[in-house]
């Protein structure tokens, strides 16, 4: 009986490992970069003609090979950079499976010259489809030049599915990019159909190779990240503040011991470090490099390296993650130009009418100080609203005229707050717009803050805060509430008692689908908890059955934090104005709230200038 396995010969396997390896052009130029970049190369110029149908070259002033090794290269599983089993535990080289030049060759017309010596005897080899059709002596500098063209002549059914030549030339020019950030110091040229796309020289720093590729604006807004835990995890590079974000995900840059990947298990921990400063559908600016123990890391789990696995995969996401928060924490970027000095005239100063409160009290915090000034605000709550009915002009100022004082000096308000030395509390209040944006200078800049939003940021540190400690306080009722839920709800909120106890919330069933509210998170302060229990009530459900339960718990926080703040449409008093400002100083990812949207806006004494044409 005749066998019916048969070995497959080495063009159809090369041709096989040509399907993984060789997914398009952008491929090819990855494979031989990475190899120049092994090689030690200073300077890499990749050319390319149509998109990479009709040819890509690679040129590199690396150590180059020697005659018999150049031979060797084009032989399957060929490597340099492996000898025995223990190496794939310490990889340190961005190649090393030897599949990327013989799974070249077997799909297009390759010619390889390369010198490995300063004599500058260098050979010179053809290949088509994989079969060697020509080889010969040359003077050559040191170094190795690879011509790859007519890219797939032989797999028409795989040349078909090329796109356009600018969208190939589009995602060449990424991998170059990535191969760029990582590496600055050696310097890259682009060029296509003779026309050079872009050219880095070497030596040049980070922060300009990512002005370079990624906009020179972004200069100013680079947040530096240098930080390691003291054991083998080193995070480095550059992250943008919240407000500079982009609608996918293709400006996150992140490296491996120099290798560009994009695993998931890193993609989410910068995401996550993110989390609650960017709207749904944004993502942020970042080009990070985490170096780490090569045994701790398996980069071998795929032919194209692109994905890897860690050891301690929970390890790598959080320290990622924190590392990020830390330093989005403090919202530097929001100060143009701090003052060292508070200037006179840059307080609140209180208006003629006396102090009145919103609506919905702001929350407490635990300094005395500011607790006994918004407990005075407080106190005319009932005065304020009897006369927010008034309609108010859409800009309130936040003072009367100043009063002459004797000798014809102007005399100092008569409370007058001194200033924490925070940004926000440090800022000149000026009015109130549409009841709705606080108008506030700092030193030429005119600022224009959300007061919805800054309040929301407030309260939802505030509630996560008391969350994650245990200690949420409680507010009990005067006289229980009972409210009656449809069927889906009731069930939801019989199931979630105890992950509303949690929050703060003292609920009892009440018989059939009613259920008696005898308290509620003492920072919601006066707010309508029939609606805020209807909108829960189909949270909790997610928060029980989620895999992420942190990002339901803050979903569920934000949703909380919506209730009893500020409102747009509201006027403030500038007492009120004040507090909020102080509030906000306290708190962490001031910059926007829980939703990604901004808590300011900045507007330059130039660009209001340019508005009048007065520049």
């Amino acid at each position: 009986m005749s066998s019916r396995i048969a070995i497959l010969s080495e063009n159809i396997s090369n041709m096989i490992a040509a399907g993984e390896v060789v997914e398009r052009p952008s491929s090819v130029v990855k494979e031989l970069v990475e190899n120049s970049l092994d090689a030690g190369a200073r300077e890499i110029v990749v050319e390319i003609e149509r998109g990479g149908r009709k040819m890509i070259r690679v040129a590199d002033d690396g150590e180059g090979m020697s005659r018999d090794d150049a031979f060797l290269c084009l032989e399957r599983h060929a490597t340099s950079k492996l000898r025995k089993p223990e190496d794939l535990s310490a990889l340190t080289t961005l190649g090393f499976r030897g599949e990327a030049l013989p799974a070249i060759a077997s799909v297009s017309r390759l010619t390889l010259q390369t010198c490995g010596n300063d004599e500058g005897e260098g050979v010179e080899i053809q290949v088509e489809g994989g079969t060697i059709r020509q080889s010969r002596e040359m003077g050559l500098p040191r170094g190795t030049l690879i011509d790859v063209r007519n890219l797939f002549f032989n797999t028409p059914a795989r040349r078909k599915f090329l796109r356009r030549d600018e969208t190939e030339i589009g995602h060449i020019a990424d991998v170059v990019t990535k191969q760029a950030l990582a590496h600055p110091d050696v310097q890259f040229r682009l060029l296509h159909n003779g026309r050079c796309l872009f050219e880095v020289r070497r030596d040049s720093s980070l922060p300009e190779r990512i002005a370079a590729f990624l906009g020179r604006p972004l200069l100013k807004q680079l947040l530096p990240v240098e930080v390691e835990d003291g054991v083998d995890l080193t995070l480095s590079g550059y992250i943008c503040p919240p407000e500079v974000n982009r609608s996918t995900s293709g400006a996150i840059y992140t490296f491996i011991n120099g290798r560009c990947i994009r695993d998931r298990v890193v993609q989410h921990a910068v995401i996550e470090g993110y989390r609650n400063l960017l709207m749904k559908g944004r993502f942020p600016v970042v080009v990070l490099f985490l170096t780490l123990d090569p045994a701790m890391v398996d980069v071998n789990v795929h032919p194209t390296k692109h994905e890897v696995r860690f050891r301690d995969q929970r390890r790598v996401h959080d320290f990622i993650a924190a590392r990020l928060k830390q330093t989005l924490q403090p919202a530097a970027w929001l100060e143009s130009a701090p003052a060292d000095e508070p200037s006179p005239g840059a307080e609140l100063q209180p208006s003629a009418s006396p102090p009145v409160a919103p609506r919905h009290p702001l929350a407490h915090t635990p300094e005395t100080a500011a607790v006994s000034r918004r407990e005075q605000v407080q106190e005319s709550l009932d005065r304020y609203a009897r006369r927010s009915s008034v309609e108010s002009p859409a800009v309130r100022p936040y003072s009367s005229p100043p009063r002459s004082a004797p000798g014809g000096a102007t005399a100092e308000p008569e409370v007058e707050r001194k200033r924490k030395g925070g940004f926000f509390s440090s800022l000149r209040y000026l009015g109130q717009y549409h009841n709705s944006y606080l108008l506030c200078q700092q030193d030429e800049d005119l600022l224009l803050i959300d007061q919805h939003a800054a309040h929301e940021r407030i309260r939802f540190e505030k509630l996560r805060r008391d969350y994650r400690r245990g200690e949420v306080p409680r507010q009990g009722l005067l006289f229980p509430e009972v409210i009656e839920f449809d069927f889906k709800a009731a069930a939801a909120l019989q199931e979630g008692l105890d992950t509303l106890a949690a929050f703060g919330f003292e609920i009892e069933p009440f018989g059939g689908k009613a259920f008696a509210v005898k308290s509620v998170p003492a920072v919601l302060g006066q707010t309508n908890v029939e609606e805020l229990l209807h909108d829960v009530a189909s949270d909790l459900e997610t928060i029980g059955k989620s895999g992420a339960p942190d990002d339901a718990v803050d979903e569920f926080l934000m949703r909380l934090a919506c209730h009893g703040v500020i409102r747009a449409n509201q006027a403030l008093a500038p007492p009120e104005v004040q507090a909020l400002l102080d509030e906000l100083d306290q708190v962490d990812f001031k910059a926007h709230c829980p939703h990604g949207r901004p808590v300011q806006v900045r507007l330059t004494l130039g660009e209001i200038e340019r508005l009048f044409k007065r520049t």
